[in-house]
Parts: C-alpha cells; sequence; structure tokens
C-alpha cells in the first residue's frame, strides 16, 4: 500500500503504460512529474463546497489544483482539536495572505461550527474557500452555516472513462469499479475494496454518531449492495435484515449523505397508465456494490454483472451531467405491466405550450442486440404527449446499428459519444 500513500503527494504525478498480453489489458502505475490523470471537474473562480465519497481523490485534487493555498487537514488530530475550541485562530493560521487567495478546508464536516469563522472571513479578509468533504449530513442536520449562499457546491466522482482514457478497461471496470485507488492498483483490488468498506465505511457511519448497534446496519448494508440497481422495497428490506422498518429509510439515508449511493428517481409522464413510483437504489461504485454485498472473492453471475453495467452507466451518465453542468434529471420508467426502460433523460421539461423532450437509453449485458427490447423506448416514442428526442441501445456486442431511430451502441462507443456531448 505504499504506493496508494505515495499518490496522495501533490507532487507526484502518474504515467500509465498500457500493453496487451492474452488478449489482457495490465496497468503499469509510474510515478513521474509531467504527466497526471487530469479530472474532469474544473475548479470555480469563486468559494465553493466540494462533496464526494471517501477515496475518489478530493483531497489528491485540491493539492493539485491549489497548489498555493493555505491547506487545513481536519484528520489532523491536533489541528482538528484546536479549532474546534478556537475556531478564530484559523485567521492566525492563514496569517497574512492578501484578498482572493484561497484557503483549503478538508474534512469540513468535523467542524461544522468552523463554518461561522469562514463566514466571517470571507467578508472580512476577503479569501476564497474550497471546502472539502465526504459528507454534508452533519452540516445539514446542525442547522450549520452554509455561508448563506457565499459557497456555491460542487461534487466529485470515481475516475470516469473520460479520465481513464487508454487505461479504461470495462471488463476490469464491472467487477471492480472505477476508485482510484483500485484502478492504480489492479492486482490488488479486491484487498483495496474490502478495506474500503470493513475501514472507510465504518468509520465514517460511526462519526455519523446515529446509528446505536452497527450489526443491524452491517446486516442492512450486504442486503443493500445486493439490489444495486434494483427497485427498493423497505418492507422487504426489513424483513431480510432483521432491523425494523424505520432503520431501512434511516440506513438509506446515511448511505445517500455520505455519497456512497443514489435513489434513481421512476420517470413519471402521466400517460394514462399505471406508473412506477417507487426509486431504484445505485451505489455510486460497482467495485464498492460488490463489496457490500460481501462477493469480492467469489464469481460474479451474469445477472449481477448486468446490473453492474447499469451501474456503470448510471455513473457515466452522472459524472458528465455534473463535470460538464447539464444539470439534466435522470430517471428510469417502469409501468406496472412491466415496461421498463433503464434511463430516461429530461433534456427539456415540459411547459404550457410544449411537451417534455427525452432521451431513453436501455443497458443490455449481451454480446448481440435483441430487437424485442426496443418495445419500451418505442411506447414512449409512440406517446403525443412526450418528445423523444432520442432512442439508444447499449450492449457489449462489438458492432454498432442503426434501426428505425434507434441507435444500438457498443458500451465504449456510447461513452464515447456522451463525453464528447453527442446523447444530450
Amino acid at each position: 500500500m505504499h504506493v496508494l500513500h505515495e499518490l496522495t503527494d501533490p507532487q507526484i504525478y502518474i504515467r500509465i503504460v498500457i500493453f496487451h498480453c492474452n488478449f489482457t489489458k495490465y496497468l503499469y502505475i509510474y510515478t513521474m512529474k509531467k504527466d497526471h490523470i487530469r479530472r474532469l471537474l474544473k475548479a470555480p473562480e469563486r468559494s465553493f463546497f466540494l462533496f464526494g465519497p471517501r477515496g475518489v481523490g478530493k483531497t489528491t485534487w485540491m493539492r493539485h489544483v491549489f497548489p498555493d493555498a493555505s491547506f487545513f487537514d481536519l484528520l489532523d488530530p491536533s489541528l482538528s482539536l484546536e479549532l474546534s475550541q478556537k475556531p478564530g485562530n484559523l485567521e492566525a493560521m492563514v496569517g497574512k495572505m492578501p484578498e482572493d487567495s484561497w484557503v483549503v478546508i478538508d474534512e469540513i464536516q468535523k467542524i461544522p461550527d468552523l463554518l461561522d469563522e469562514v463566514h466571517r472571513l470571507m467578508e472580512a479578509r476577503r479569501w476564497r474557500f474550497a471546502l472539502c468533504g465526504s459528507s454534508a449530513r452533519k452540516l445539514r442536520r446542525r442547522g450549520t452555516n452554509l455561508l448563506g449562499g457565499r459557497a456555491i457546491t460542487r461534487n466529485m466522482d470515481a475516475f470516469s472513462y473520460k479520465e481513464l482514457g487508454e487505461a479504461f478497461d470495462v471488463d476490469f471496470s464491472l467487477q471492480w469499479g472505477f476508485l482510484p485507488w483500485v484502478q492504480l492498483d489492479r492486482k490488488n483490488a479486491p484487498d483495496i475494496l474490502n478495506s474500503y468498506v470493513n475501514t472507510y465505511i465504518k468509520e465514517e457511519i460511526k462519526e455519523e454518531s446515529i446509528v446505536r448497534s452497527l450489526p443491524p446496519f452491517l446486516r442492512f448494508l450486504k442486503i443493500a449492495g445486493q439490489l444495486n440497481g434494483q427497485l427498493v422495497n423497505g418492507q422487504n428490506i426489513s424483513r431480510e435484515a432483521g432491523v425494523p422498518r424505520s432503520s431501512v429509510d434511516v440506513y438509506f439515508s446515511i448511505l445517500e449523505d455520505t455519497l456512497l449511493g443514489h435513489f434513481l428517481p421512476s420517470y413519471r409522464p402521466k400517460l394514462k397508465v399505471r406508473e412506477q413510483a417507487h426509486p431504484k437504489f445505485y451505489w455510486f461504485d460497482p467495485g464498492v456494490a460488490r463489496a457490500a454485498a460481501g462477493l469480492l472473492f467469489d464469481p460474479l453471475d451474469r445477472l449481477w454483472k448486468g446490473a453492474a453495467l447499469e451501474n456503470l452507466i448510471y455513473h457515466e451518465l452522472r459524472v458528465y451531467n455534473l463535470t460538464q453542468n447539464r444539470n439534466r434529471p435522470i430517471s428510469f420508467y417502469r409501468t406496472a405491466s412491466g415496461v421498463e426502460i433503464d434511463f430516461v433523460i429530461e433534456t427539456r421539461k415540459r411547459q404550457q405550450s410544449s411537451h417534455a423532450h427525452i432521451v431513453c437509453i436501455e443497458v443490455k449485458m449481451a454480446e448481440k442486440w435483441d430487437r424485442r427490447w426496443e418495445r419500451p423506448m418505442r411506447s414512449l416514442y409512440d406517446h403525443d404527449s412526450i418528445h423523444v428526442d432520442k432512442m439508444i441501445g447499449i450492449y457489449t456486442g462489438k458492432r454498432a446499428y442503426h434501426f428505425e431511430g434507434i441507435d444500438v451502441l457498443p458500451v465504449e462507443d456510447f461513452l464515447n459519444l456522451l463525453h464528447q456531448g453527442e446523447i444530450f
């Protein structure tokens, strides 16, 4: 794990050399001062919060983007203790920095009350602050001063297809995910993910101080990992995990607030059919979902890989949507009769004089495309009260097809078009 420690040093950069041997990709990491993996996230010009799950590279990005900033890491016990007792010492620690200088505070959720001092210094000294954290739960629930709109919010996820470039390996990513530690040390992926769940997640949950007993939460965690990409039925989860129904909602809210997962809402255009109202839940990373489910050291079946492929596509949609400031609603569509579309992206909202515009995406873990999978998308396309801009099928085959308004694309072809801005 020495290499992983070195990668947090802002002066260490990464060169990735890919070679092919027996049709298998191997990743070699060379630390060099010339190249690094460039993240898609752009630094705002004004103060901002940066939230993201632990281990996605927030601190490394901050140190690279703001090399001259005053940097305060609240994981440092002595620093955390001093600033929690005397927040006013922050000004003295920064010193005589001029106006518009950047001050970075990492793990800001550890001392929510420090934001009052940040607010004061933004006004009095005109400093700009980059405030980084892995959870907004404490900040929101304690009624903390969130700077009254003086700081915008940005989010960071694990590596994406665009960031990895030629190092992207769809088979590896489906199995092990996109965490930087995993992608940069592939041979140790199972052990890294096992440690991530058993150390980072448990530590994060303990710090939230709302789970009275950890064992029930861990039972829930295993089931939630197995439900990656599925509809959430709280009653069934309660029964299988042996926890109260009310606890299931609390546990899911913890996963959301610590940014470990996201609810995908159902799209309800009200087309005179019974439409699904319950959301789906996706983990932020398919490898972390596998670790939470306890499947790291077991072979994966086709159903799991299918859910992982959906998870991968959702991850890329989210990254593109956030980093390119598209801010378009993403959902899924399902009727009571079983008609389902994996992802619906609303590119234009319905107004009094115009219909909603959407992009439909269907994802299949299959080497050959079956034309029957197009029917749900075509059923929406035929409705007069909604405008379907594009219908796209994604599969694991090698050839692209164009069938009467539907583009069927291999995974990497789709991801290329997505990050080129050709999907939405």
